[in-house]
């Protein structure tokens, strides 16, 4: 990034965006539930607390799960607050801890008999308890595995932030799909539609072309999103806009503009793997087009909410919405890092 710049532009990621999002109707009272739950354990600091909050992880679900019932609903809002609090527990350790912290809460979710005595592991086990109620056992064996996979890729990003190593953009793009739990959160789908969708249909290479286009899609629009906050913080290397600027000698708007690209490539792909799924019989046929309405639910969600919280914009979120333009944050100290997006004008 050239010293001089202090600002870039935003591609306008809805305008090539063809999904229709929604909202839950259950938030108010299950987003308050769920928020009350993960904060009556204390796991964060309080400023992380509160950054946590301002976040806005239960709106997310609204807009990523709109067509869940109230109960699947509340349940989805605690596996994501459960994995922004792994998440925020992590983003202070090395790759030892970080998989130490993975390790609890993997082996929390695959067997409630588990226990190490520690808080997040109880967390864990109750989430995982209100889980099985309602997931079919295809769902419930895949999702532990996204579980494995994610915990492996968060120990794998704390030993590159420890090292200051940034990946190339393909090796990245692999890692990014796992850590940041975008797979892990499209696999509650089918828990919170009510289907439990065959192997054979999830490992079609048009389904999974669907799914991994859907994930991209989250992934790049998030580090798009999220990059003033972690290069205020230094936390740029987790990100593909510092793993474009490094490796394909793009400056800051350049890495944007290229963003944007993508992204409209990944639409095109999940249309055309859309358009050439085959059918299983009408049944089944039915669930998948349930599938991909979750999706094109979760794409469009999660840009909608990206301009809803505080997170990434703070209180300039709807003016940047409006105009696109990114006023550089300037570089925080140590002991502000803690702080919110939100305090930033």
């Amino acid at each position: 990034m050239s010293p001089s710049t202090s600002s870039f532009v935003l591609p306008d990621l809805h305008a090539v965006t063809p999904f229709k999002g929604s909202f839950n109707p259950h938030y108010t009272e299950a987003a308050a539930e769920s928020s009350e739950w993960v904060n009556s354990y204390s796991v964060l600091s309080d400023k992380k607390r509160a950054f946590f909050l301002q976040g806005g992880s239960e709106l997310l679900c609204a807009h990523a799960y709109p067509y869940a019932d109230y109960e699947r609903f509340r349940t989805t809002c605690d596996f994501v607050n459960l994995l922004f609090t792994v998440d925020e527990i992590s983003d202070d350790q090395n790759g030892k801890g970080a998989y130490e912290t993975g390790l609890t809460f993997y082996n929390s979710m695959r067997d409630l008999n588990y226990e190490d005595g520690s808080v997040l592991c109880k967390m864990t086990k109750e989430f995982t308890a209100r889980l099985l109620k309602h997931c079919g056992p295809l769902t419930y064996r895949r999702f532990i595995k996204h579980c494995k996979d994610y915990i492996e890729a968060v120990a794998v990003e704390a030993d590159l932030r420890e090292r200051g190593v940034v990946l190339d953009p393909e090796a990245y793009q692999t890692l990014r799909r796992e850590n940041s739990a975008v797979r892990f959160c499209c696999g509650l789908a089918g828990y919170a539609l009510g289907i439990d969708l065959p192997d054979e249909v999830v490992e079609h290479p048009a389904f999974m072309a669907m799914h991994l286009a859907t994930v991209d899609m989250v992934c790049w629009s998030n580090d798009l999103y999220s990059y003033n906050m972690e290069q205020a913080m230094g936390h740029t290397g987790n990100n593909v806009i510092t793993v474009l600027m490094q490796h394909k000698g793009l400056d800051l708007q350049g890495a944007a503009d290229f963003v944007g690209v993508h992204f409209k490539a990944l639409i095109d792909t999940f249309l055309h793997a859309k358009r050439t799924l085959p059918s299983w019989g009408a049944r089944i046929d039915g669930e998948v087009a349930q599938y991909a309405m979750a999706m094109e639910n979760w794409v469009i969600g999660n840009l909608n909410w990206s301009f809803e919280t505080q997170r990434y914009f703070g209180h300039a979120r709807h003016e940047i919405r409006r105009t696109r333009v990114v006023h550089l944050y300037p570089r925080r100290d140590a002991g502000e890092e803690e702080s919110s997006s939100s305090d930033e004008e």
